[in-house]
């Protein structure tokens, strides 16, 4: 099988990419499909809707806790990590936090990873890194696995290939897994998949994965999945590699057991994963299997940014389920790989401009209609519209103004032209006699305003017509005739 290391970052084109995602009906249909299923399963795991409510308001204080205690909690991560033989390196960039891996592999010899599924490693394109280093890097989750194959990143954060169809997949294996007869069964490709990963868990030198959750009280880093690619890799290679984005800890073991349960239920619909991976340090004496060496990298790379700002902050309360996205209806339209982004979709567009700044991603926070859906499913209630508002503010705001906590790329939308039609605007609505002659102006004007509406409302699907009741066909059927 021949794995390729895809390298892109390019929010810039977004609008771009979205136009090309728009007029490809298979992808929107695709993704429509997708979107209403899993946000019926997600519907059916809370058929209780005050319990709900609490259990979201429960997560939110959990994760609102574990932030304003972030740095405490870090350090006590550490010092129990390494009581228990865990190797704690600290990287304040996606730079240093690759160099950190590779460091490790070059010490260790090693030329192949297995990874089991990480979004940290996606964010500063470890795959990349390595490959051009002579390290080949092998996703054994199925969906990443699966557009590693194709090329591509993931287009959302928990189903990575959610965009392809069992057409598109039977002919990858065709092509890439030697002796891979082309086929559309599920079941087969699944099974194909499994065969040609199971050798790379034996094969590889180092095992890489991804934390859910860490609690700082017993040192414990949690991972839940599905398909047991992530125990897999965590124990069979000798060497054990978590990278863990630094707003991941809790304070306590029993904080993570409610988060799991908003994961789980909002993310696939599920009531549980398969599998729950409890990790607290390498092979000990006396154990017949896990890691005989194991580290974990503490990634920043923008995360204080958010953290120094007190609105802000909210952003890394995400616990990465993905219902914001599967009930957003500008993702469900143009899909994950238009933002050009490693966090697609509403949380990314509120996260992405502390990893790359406003330069690169000042468009994203645009590409929303601010209908709430994703405030309203988020788990731990993260004030995702909000957010967005605030980040439209700062990219449109005099790059020389001063204030307490600047983003990086302040200003990257500013135009005085559009600083003076605002100052206009505002000074037209806050004096009466101003705002009709404004009006009258406009009344007047109005021959001018273009005669189709423009954006994503060309796009939009047609209602449907409503069903006629029962009431409906008995009134038509008793009309005179």
């Amino acid at each position: 099988m021949s794995t390729q290391a895809m390298h892109f970052v390019a929010p810039q084109d977004f609008h771009a990419r979205a136009r090309i995602a728009l007029d490809d009906p298979k992808l929107r249909a695709s993704f429509r499909g997708a979107m209403d299923f899993l946000q019926a399963k997600r519907g059916a795991q809370f058929p209780d809707a005050l319990e709900l409510e609490r259990l979201r308001d429960l997560g939110e204080a959990i994760r609102r806790h574990a932030l304003a205690n972030l740095p405490e909690l870090l350090l006590r991560l550490e010092e129990k990590l390494t009581a228990a033989g865990v190797q704690v390196h600290w990287a304040e960039t996606g730079d240093e936090a690759n160099a950190i891996i590779a460091r490790i592999a070059g010490r260790r010899g090693a030329r192949k990873v297995i990874k089991g599924k990480s979004m940290a490693s996606e964010e500063i394109e470890l795959n990349h890194y390595l490959a051009e280093r002579g390290v080949e890097c092998i996703e054994s989750d199925m969906g990443e696995y699966i557009v590693q194959m194709a090329g591509e990143k993931p287009s959302h954060i928990v189903m990575p290939a959610i965009h392809k169809t069992r057409e598109d997949i039977g002919a990858l294996f065709e092509r890439h897994i030697p002796g891979t007869a082309y086929s559309t069964d599920v079941d087969t490709l699944i099974q194909t998949g499994r065969r040609a990963l199971r050798a790379a868990f034996a094969e590889a030198d180092i095992g890489l994965s991804g934390v859910n959750f860490a609690a700082a009280d017993t040192g414990t880093l949690w991972l839940v999945e599905n398909e047991g690619n992530g125990r897999l890799s965590t124990t069979v290679p000798d060497v054990h590699i978590a990278i863990m984005g630094m707003e991941k800890v809790v304070a306590k073991l029993e904080h993570i057991v409610p988060l799991a349960s908003l994961l789980t239920r909002s993310a696939t619909g599920q009531p549980i994963t398969t599998y729950f991976n409890l990790i607290s340090g390498p092979r000990r004496a006396g154990e017949r299997d896990g890691p005989r060496e194991m580290h974990l990298v503490l990634l920043d790379n923008g995360r204080t940014q958010a953290y120094a700002d007190e609105q802000l902050r909210a952003t890394l309360q995400c616990i990465r389920c993905g219902a914001c996205m599967n009930h957003c209806p500008v993702y469900g339209r143009i899909g994950g790989h238009a933002y050009g982004t490693t966090y697609p979709g509403p949380i990314g567009k509120i996260i992405s401009p502390h990893l790359l700044g406003l330069e690169a991603t000042a468009d994203l926070a645009t590409a929303s209609s601010l209908c709430g859906a994703c405030g309203e499913v988020c788990p731990v209630r993260i004030p995702i519209p909000a957010l967005l508002v605030r980040l439209r503010t700062e990219a449109n705001r005099d790059p020389r103004e001063r204030v307490a906590h600047p983003l990086k790329g302040q200003g990257a939308k500013f135009s005085r032209g559009d600083k003076l039609v605002w100052r206009f605007w505002s000074g037209a609505f806050s004096h009466p006699s101003v705002y009709g002659l404004f009006r009258k102006a406009a009344t007047r004007l109005r021959t001018l305003t273009p005669s189709a509406q423009l954006g994503w409302t060309q796009h939009r699907a047609p209602l449907e017509p409503a069903p006629r009741s029962l009431a409906d066909m008995m009134r038509e059927r008793n009309q005179p005739e």
